[in-house]
């Protein structure tokens, strides 16, 4: 039965935001997010626009955006790896809490973000 054992509490569990230039960036993170357990998953949407302001000038992009899934315990892990992987010089990272979930997939999430965890839902 799905999410019968002792269900984590929602706030362990982030949603973390960012954005990368290109799929081969965006691609790049996320897999070296979830390979180092700092992101049991990474959903990359691709070609969004964005519009901002830098260095006193309104800019525009293509970009990538990226859908962490991640345990509160890990997001200094995880804003390393981004920080060592990514192109731009001020990459994008917030992370939003989840406030509730499916027990058993908010588990997996804390189950993939530990060393030596064998998978167990996708």
């Amino acid at each position: 039965m799905l999410g019968a054992m002792n269900p984590p509490a929602p706030s362990q569990v982030l949603i973390a935001l960012s954005t990368a230039p290109d799929e081969a960036a965006a691609t790049a993170i996320a897999r070296a997010m979830v390979e180092a357990r700092v992101a049991a998953c990474v959903n990359i949407v691709p070609q969004l626009r964005s519009i901002y302001r830098w260095r006193g000038r309104v800019e525009e992009a293509g970009e990538w955006l990226l859908l962490i899934k991640t345990a509160a315990d890990r997001r200094t892990d995880l804003q390393r790896v981004l920080d060592e992987l990514h192109p731009y010089e001020v990459p994008e990272l917030v992370f939003i809490d989840v406030v509730d979930g499916l027990p058993a997939y908010l588990r997996w999430v804390l189950d993939e973000t530990r060393e030596g965890t064998p998978g167990t839902a996708a």
